[in-house]
């Protein structure tokens, strides 16, 4: 499996060509994009994705891993359309334009969309909207917990668990931190974010009634995880048709 990796300069790419080079999912990063350049002098880096439909022919990826900005997203999905190879967007934090450019990409060649690669988040997400659904009246709060250097809040998991609960809950709204002189309301699902230190990602759902409180919790522990589920998801793609797929369609 041919990968380029968009942002390999970053934290996470590096983690996609360190797995790569273990071995894992039989992946090869044969190119990189990222305008700040790359530390892997054994794999060709542009400095931006014209530089790589350039070079297409020489350097021509099977797949597009990017965990780079949500701001390159004209650029990223631009570039895996004409070359016409699936994407695997792990980046967080798109506008609602950057979404939209996202699903008519996704009509063309097919595209991985989630706030979170992980298996285990996954999961959390199915039990949240299982117990959301059963305690109807509970009052629901996600507490997300990430490094300081997470420029973005909520997280993107955090409002995917969020609107899973929703999707359960008649005249449910998400309501985003907390400030002020204001009860609480009926239907609120409330996010509240948390920047401290060197905390890969840590995901708390609380549902409360008055007499009992379920609370269901995942930790990550290494970023090697999101790379993991992120060469999970490319080796996923391979044989797939033009659609939007997610980590629930993968599990």
């Amino acid at each position: 499996m041919r990968i380029c990796v968009s942002g390999i300069g970053g934290h996470m790419g590096a983690e996609v060509v360190s797995l790569a080079k273990s071995g894992m999912r039989d992946a090869s990063v044969v190119s990189g994009v990222d305008p700040n350049g790359s530390p892997f002098a054994d794999i060709p880096c542009f400095l931006s994705f014209d530089e790589l439909l350039e070079a297409a022919e020489e350097n021509r990826p099977e797949v597009i891993v990017d965990f780079s900005h949500h701001t390159s997203t004209e650029a990223l999905v631009s570039c895996a359309v004409s070359l016409n190879v699936p994407l695997v967007i792990a980046t967080t934090g798109q506008t609602e334009e950057e979404k939209a450019m996202i699903h008519e990409a996704a009509e063309k060649i097919p595209v991985f969309f989630a706030s979170n690669y992980s298996v285990g988040v996954a999961l959390l997400t199915e039990l949240a909207r299982q117990a959301a659904r059963v305690f109807k009246e509970a009052d629901i709060e996600i507490v997300e917990t990430h490094h300081n250097r997470k420029v973005d809040a909520p997280s993107g998991t955090a409002l995917t668990l969020a609107e899973a609960m929703a999707e359960v809950r008649e005249d449910a709204f998400i309501t985003e931190g907390r400030s002020g002189i204001k009860k609480r309301e009926a239907g609120e699902i409330g996010i509240q974010s948390v920047r401290r230190g060197n905390i890969v990602g840590i995901h708390e759902v609380l549902i409360s009634t008055a007499n009992q409180t379920i609370t269901l919790k995942h930790e990550a522990h290494s970023r090697a995880l999101f790379a993991e589920g992120a060469l999970a998801a490319a080796e996923f793609l391979l044989d797939k048709p033009a659609g939007l797929y997610d980590m629930k369609s993968m599990i």
